[in-house]
This record gives structure tokens, sequence and C-alpha cells, in this order.
């Protein structure tokens, strides 16, 4: 319950924080928007702001308090407003964007902790041959120390502008018709191979270092040598034995992985054009569209709470050990 409690409450705090950093952002829309209106019609600036303030529905110079009060009545009520760059509810937007972020992370995150565990339990329980353990050191090293970003930009210009084997923007080809069909699937699938590899390259090393290091602890442990002793094959005392026990202190870690991936989708999206979260968040900071980015920001924060929530599950469900709640 406590955890729970905490969990609401980090919400809670965070709704708050960003209602108010939000509003300190210098410019807004509003006003920006008044400055198009008094080049566009050549008239005062005063008469341009009332017209945007009039067309938009949205008075930027009413008291904080009172902005922050209405935002928590409608939210209690469900809703987060409209957007005042597309001119339609956020919560329409975020439907349309969330799945795609969480496609493009999900995939991500199960590959790069899937190969990354693997390799790293290979490599330690093969630590003694010599050439496999500095090519794991060395990838590790390398694959932590490039941001994804940059990543993304050098996939961009090998494998989309120079080879031409990828393409490089939006989540599926324009010709086929959004659905449950084959073309359109396909279509997703690649269009999603160099954003998901731009994730995968940039995390795989963390992973690979933390259970190479929990399996070499695991490794040292007397029932790994009396399993030995036993006659058990090396397959079965390598998964069983060893995986099973080095790759649990690494679940809780997938919380942070995917918060870490959500945050890095400001980049990797804007980069690929791909119609996610991250794509609105900096379209919306761009242009100042506070009702959209305050949206996303509450959405992105419930879901790495609940992403929390379920990697603590995934721990209790594979060690006993672990009391459920």
């Amino acid at each position: 319950m406590n955890r729970y409690l905490s969990s609401v409450i980090t919400i809670l705090v965070a709704i708050i924080i960003s209602f108010f950093l939000i509003r300190m952002m210098p410019g807004d829309f509003i006003h920006l928007r008044a400055t198009e209106i008094q080049l566009q019609q050549s008239i005062s600036y005063k008469v341009a702001l009332q017209m945007a303030k009039a067309q938009y529905n949205y008075d930027p110079d009413v008291p904080l308090y009172k902005q922050f009060g209405n935002y928590i009545v409608n939210l209690c009520r469900g809703n987060l407003g409209h957007s005042l760059l597309f001119r339609i509810p956020v919560t329409r937007v975020i439907v349309k964007a969330l799945p795609w972020t969480l496609f493009l992370c999900s995939i991500s995150l199960f590959l790069s902790f899937s190969v990354g565990c693997s390799f790293g339990l290979v490599t330690a329980y093969r630590r003694r041959e010599g050439w496999l353990e500095p090519i794991s050191s060395l990838f590790s090293v390398v694959s932590q120390s490039i941001p994804d970003f940059i990543l993304a930009l050098i996939l961009i210009l090998i494998f989309a502008v120079n080879l031409r084997w990828f393409p490089f923007r939006g989540a599926y080809d324009m010709d086929t018709v959004p659905g449950f069909n084959l073309a359109f699937i396909a279509g997703v699938m690649y269009h999603a191979i160099l954003p998901v590899s731009a994730y995968l390259l940039s995390t795989l090393g963390a992973w690979t270092l933390t259970m190479k290091a929990s399996a070499m602890t695991v490794l040292s442990e007397d029932y790994i040598n009396v399993a030995r002793a036993k006659g058990l094959k090396e397959r079965r005392i390598l998964f069983k034995y060893v995986g099973r026990n080095a790759v649990m202190p690494l679940v809780p870690g997938l919380a942070v992985s995917f918060a870490t991936m959500l945050s890095s989708s400001l980049f990797i999206e804007n980069l690929f054009s791909y119609p996610g979260i991250g794509y609105f968040f900096g379209y919306s900071i761009g242009n100042r569209d506070f009702t959209l980015l305050q949206g996303i920001l509450l959405i992105s924060i419930v879901v790495v709470v609940l992403s929390n929530h379920i990697a603590d599950w995934i721990h209790a469900l594979i060690d006993p050990r672990v009391e459920r709640h």
C-alpha cells in the first residue's frame, strides 16, 4: 500500500512542478501568434493580441493560481485540455502518438535486455577464453559512450542516405492503408528497424556489463561447484543455475531503462520523424503549445510509474524470495 501511495504522491508532485515550470518558459503561444497576426494584417499588437486570445480561447494573462485551479478541475474530469497548435483535444493527440512510442521502446528494451543478458552471461561463463572478454568490454564501453541520437545520425547517414536500405522518415509507407493487413505491418516493421537499432546499440553495452558482473558473482557460489560435481550438463548449469540467478538483480533496472528510452524519444523520434510522444513533445516545445506539452509530460510520468510496478511484479514472479504486493 505504501508503494502505491508513494506513486500517487509522485504523480501529484510532478503535476504541480511541471505546471509551473512550463509556464516559466520564455515565449508564449498566444503572444507568438499575435505577432504573426500583427505582421500579416498590419494592425496594432494590442488588437492582434485580443484576436489571438479569442481565436484560441486562451488568455495567458490570467493569474497562475486560477489557471492551475482550472487545470486541476479539468484533470479530475479526465480533460487534458485542447492543443493550441492542432486545435484538437490533447487526449486525441496522445492516443494516436503513445502506441508508436510504446511500440519502439518495448521492442528495443526487449531486444537489448535479452541480447545483452545473453551476451554477458556467455562472456562470464567463458571468461577464460582470451578473445571473448576484450571484445565484450570494448563493445560495451563504446556502446555506452556514444549517445543514442549520435548513433541514430550515423545509422541514417550509412543505411538510409548512402546505402538507401532503409527509410528514415515516418512510421509506415504513405501508400499503404493502415490496419491489420500484411502490407501495413511489414511497412511498420521496416520503418522501425533504424530507430530500434539506435536504441538497441546505445543500451546493449550496459546490459552486457551488468549481466557479466552478476553472472561472475553467481559463478563463485558453492552450489555451482556442487552442480558440476554432480555431473550436470554445462548447458543446464549455464541457463538454469547461473542465468536465472544472475538475471534477477537486473529486472528492477528495466523500469529505469524504459524511462531512459522514453526520455530519449524526443531526439530519436524527431530525427526519424516518427509520430510518437517524443515527436509531438519536441513540436510542442518549439511552438510553445503548453497544453499539449503538459499533457504529454503527465502521461509520460504515469507510464514510467506504471513501468516501475510492472518491473517489480516481474521481479517477484521470477524470484520467489521477493514478496508480492
